[in-house]
Parts: structure tokens; C-alpha cells; sequence
């Protein structure tokens, strides 16, 4: 019969063995080793209060570093989210194909990289000076405005080219920090929106090399259109200038029935039109053919009164017994000479003179012939010229000093 082999005899083997086995002993069993060989439960206590205690330190101290250890990782990911890529400039609402892709004053893209939580740009260190690659963002990421996505996320909403068509955008794609800012190069697009779900797109930033652990949050663009070049010759314009066709404006289609119907009234550009809307709405409205759709009519007349004014044009009518309306280049009532040397603004007239003045506006609008270029604006006031259809006082010689050169509209004299 086999002798069972003893494990814990002073062998090589059994060494070993043993050594390994006391390695593996969790510290607790140590403290329960020969409890049977104390006589009572006190002495029992006495002996195992020391190393209970140290146990139970031990293990608080290492869930507490633990803990600290943990605390630490996310302020760390915290703070590097919190650095950020970020468009300074507002792309236009519709881009073309083939068009360079600019602001909407038609000028360079700003980009920058600052911290998202003192909004300060990041102007030193290597990561002020990293190379930032320009990608094509489905519009429909991020609707709900979120600033906590994953690079996953961001990477599964980038938009590639339609089979067998060139890459969606082209040009400068990439973009070379200098002191966390830079711009964005020559680039534009080959191909429309209208293929997406969507209908838009996003211009997307992210960074080339990721610079270790450190997380830079990419940048995202406002949604926007893109069309084919065919149409950008009929594109609106925001805003509108005076000398625009009319049918710059929105909801005025070129060679339209409004169009057709605004020409044969004489209304050709966004300053006739805006004439008309100023001393006969009604009429317009008619022209316009609206009816009672308050809709269409409020779209073009919003659009139209972010036009622009000239404030070097200006007009005069003379109401006789010494009262001068003062108009601006669309015949909108500014101003009023009430005792033929002051002009004042419409707000600092009483209740009498607002009532007088508006029935000789009336009149002024019913012959719109008998209105005077007003040849030197300098004599209306810098007050006039700054504040854009807003008049301060001002002084205006009589007629008897002769100081003011006017021009009659058409050859006509005042009577």
C-alpha cells in the first residue's frame, strides 16, 4: 500500500509547496490559526484586537486610494474635454457647389481652439499649434445642440461621396493652428445636400494626430444647404441691396407672376419697391396680388427692411407757413421744420405738431414730384448721418440766407 505523500514535512518539495500555499492565504486566516488553544473567549480577544485592527486599516487605506485614484482619472477626462474646437464665424444658410466656402460677409473662416469652460482661446503649448483636418457632418448631428459626444459618435456622422461622384468637398482640408487659431483655406463642394435624409450638412473639425490620452472635442457647424451652381445665379440676398432686382427678394421668383406684375408698375429694384411699401402699402399689396395671405406678404417686407439705406440721399417738401418735411432716400418722414430753421425729430413733437405734420405728409405723398434732393446732407446734422433715420436737432439756415443748394426732381419748382 502507497504512503500518502505528507505536504507538510521539511522536504524540497514540501518547502516550497508550503511557501506558495502561505503566499495565497488570505490575512485572515493567520488571525483564526490555533484558536483552540486558548482557554477563554477574552484571551481569544486580546489576541486578536492588534491584528484586526491593523487588518481593518489596511483595507480602508486601500479603498481610499482607490477611490483617490479614480477621482483623479475623471477630473483629468473632464479637463480634457473641456478643450474644444469652435467655428468663430457663422456660415451662410445655402452654400453652392463649386463656390468657395466662405462667412456670410464673404470673408475667410475663423476657427480656434479654446477652453469650453473659461470660453478663453488656448494660445500656447503644443496644442495651440496643432493641424486640424475640415470634414462633411450629416446635418442632422447633434440636434439637440449636445456638447458631450464621443469621438464614435462624431466619426459615424461623417458624410463621404455618392458612389462614383468626386469627393464631397475639396480644396485646403487642412488647417494649421497658429496660437490656437487659424482659418479655413480654399475649399468647396462638389455635390448638393438633396441626397441625405436631411437635405444638410455640417462642416466638422477634428485633430490629425490625437497628442496622447488628451481629448480635444471637435468642432461642429451650424446646419446649412447646399445647391447646385445652377442656382446661385438666381440666389436672394441677405440683406438686400437698394439697387438689387426685385426679385432678389424672398417669396419673389425671377420672371414670376409677382415679378411681372411689380415691372409693369414700375417697380423694378428693392428701392422702388421699398418706396411704394413707405407711401402705399395698400397699393402694393394689391401689386403683390397677397389678398389676405398675411404670410407671403410679411416674408418679402421683412426681407426687404433689412436692406441697407443710403444715408447720403436725402429729400425735402415744403408744406408752406414755414413747414419742411425731411425724408430719406425709401420717403420715410425723419424729421419736420416747424419754424423754418429747426429740425426736430418726430418723437420730440407734441400731440398738435405730430397731427399737423402727418396730414402734410400726406400731401407730400400725393405728389411725390414736388420732393427736393436735398443736395449738402451735412446740413441735416451728424446726429442724422450717424443714427441712420433717427434726427437730433440741428439748425438749418432760413431760406432767406440761401445756404442750401437745391436740386427740383424733374425740373420742377416749388410753389
Amino acid at each position: 500500500m502507497v504512503q500518502k505523500r505528507n505536504i507538510n514535512r521539511d522536504s524540497d518539495d514540501g518547502s516550497e509547496f508550503s511557501a506558495r500555499e502561505s503566499k495565497c492565504q488570505h490575512p485572515c486566516n493567520a488571525l483564526f490559526t490555533g484558536l483552540r488553544s486558548y482557554s477563554s473567549p477574552q484571551e481569544l480577544a486580546l489576541r486578536l484586537e492588534p491584528s484586526i485592527r491593523k487588518w481593518v486599516r489596511e483595507e480602508i487605506e486601500r479603498t481610499l486610494q482607490s477611490t483617490l485614484r479614480s477621482s483623479l482619472n475623471e477630473e483629468e477626462t473632464t479637463q480634457s474635454r473641456a478643450i474644444q474646437l469652435h467655428f468663430e464665424d457663422t456660415l451662410p444658410s445655402t452654400l453652392f457647389t463649386g463656390s468657395k466656402v466662405e462667412n456670410v460677409d464673404n470673408r475667410p473662416i475663423k476657427v480656434v481652439l479654446h477652453d469650453a469652460n473659461s470660453n478663453q482661446r488656448i494660445t500656447s503649448g503644443p496644442i495651440s499649434s496643432v493641424k486640424v483636418s475640415v470634414v462633411v457632418l450629416n446635418g442632422e448631428f447633434n440636434p439637440n445642440d449636445r456638447e458631450d459626444w464621443t469621438e464614435e459618435e462624431f466619426s459615424r456622422k461623417v458624410v463621404r461621396e455618392r458612389e462614383g461622384k468626386r469627393p464631397l468637398l475639396t480644396g485646403d482640408l487642412i488647417i494649421q493652428l497658429r496660437d490656437g487659431v487659424g482659418h479655413l483655406g480654399d475649399i468647396s463642394f462638389t455635390d448638393n445636400s438633396s441626397w441625405i435624409k436631411s437635405r444638410t450638412f455640417r462642416l466638422g473639425l477634428k485633430l490629425i494626430n490625437r497628442s496622447g490620452e488628451l481629448r480635444v472635442r471637435e468642432g461642429v457647424s451650424e446646419p446649412f444647404t447646399v445647391k447646385d451652381h445652377r442656382g446661385e445665379a438666381n440666389k436672394k440676398h441677405y440683406p438686400p441691396a437698394l439697387g438689387d432686382e426685385i426679385w432678389r427678394l424672398e417669396k419673389i421668383a425671377k420672371a414670376g407672376a409677382s415679378h411681372k406684375r411689380l415691372s409693369q408698375k414700375g417697380i423694378s429694384c428693392v428701392k422702388d419697391f421699398l418706396r411704394l411699401y413707405v407711401t402705399d402699402p395698400s397699393l402694393l399689396r394689391e401689386v403683390l396680388a397677397c389678398g389676405t395671405t398675411n404670410n407671403t406678404w410679411e416674408k418679402i417686407t421683412e426681407h426687404a427692411n433689412t436692406c441697407v439705406l443710403d444715408n447720403s440721399e436725402w429729400y425735402i417738401y415744403n408744406a408752406g407757413e414755414s413747414i419742411v418735411l425731411l425724408f430719406n432716400c425709401i420717403y420715410k418722414l425723419v424729421g419736420a421744420i416747424l419754424d423754418g430753421q429747426n429740425c426736430q425729430s418726430l418723437d420730440k413733437l407734441d400731440v398738435f405738431q405730430k397731427r399737423m405734420v402727418e396730414d402734410s405728409k400726406r400731401r407730400a405723398y400725393k405728389n411725390l414730384n414736388h420732393l427736393i434732393v436735398l443736395e449738402d446732407p451735412s446740413l441735416i446734422g451728424q446726429a442724422v448721418l450717424a443714427s441712420n433715420l433717427q434726427i437730433g436737432f440741428c439748425h438749418i439756415p432760413s431760406s432767406s440766407q440761401q445756404n442750401m443748394n437745391y436740386r427740383v426732381e424733374q425740373g420742377l419748382e416749388i410753389q
